[in-house]
């Protein structure tokens, strides 16, 4: 028993030698699994968030952060260098009966951006979305009293800048 607790602390972790080709596949069928679960059953995968994190590392060239940091999903590099972001995402199914909502926002966290992925029926993204920090505090002290800190859709749109779009050049 001991060796082999012993040799599954050694093992190599595979996710350690993915390539990003790898992890893009992985996604590709992540999409495919969380649009097919939706036809069938009319319930959602709890994946949203993971693929829509992927997708703005890759669109906006943001890295992960090599150590953990309260509320910050990835940083910046280039031209955003500078900040660090917090990454929402949000499937707009057609059928949907109820106004469309960005997930809670958490202000404790370190984070200076929010960037929304707003993802089609088949988890394919439509466009992202980001607004700062100051522009989402203030917006939300103006509504009713919100605990959760979260909006709408279409309110975060109106405070943000589309920053890509499907078909389009990146900004």
């Amino acid at each position: 028993m001991a060796a082999l607790r012993d040799s599954a602390r050694f093992a190599p972790d595979p996710l350690a030698t993915m390539t990003a080709y790898d992890v893009d596949k992985l996604m590709a069928e992540a999409r495919r699994l969380a649009a097919d679960y939706h036809k069938a059953t009319g319930q959602t995968l709890p994946l949203s968030n993971e693929i829509a994190r992927h997708d703005a590392m890759r669109l906006l060239a943001l890295q992960a952060p090599a150590n953990a940091i309260a509320g910050v999903d990835a940083i910046g590099t280039g031209e955003r260098a500078a900040l660090t972001f917090q990454i929402k995402g949000r499937v707009m199914f057609e059928d949907s009966r109820t106004r469309h909502r960005v997930g809670q926002l958490g202000f404790d966290g370190h984070w200076n951006v929010v960037v929304l992925v707003l993802m089609d029926e088949n988890y394919q993204p439509l466009e992202l979305i980001e607004a700062s920090r100051e522009q989402l505090s203030a917006a939300l002290a103006e509504l009713k009293p919100n605990k959760r800190g979260a909006m709408t859709v279409a309110r975060f749109r109106n405070l943000g800048c589309v920053v890509w779009q499907a078909g389009k050049q990146a900004a």
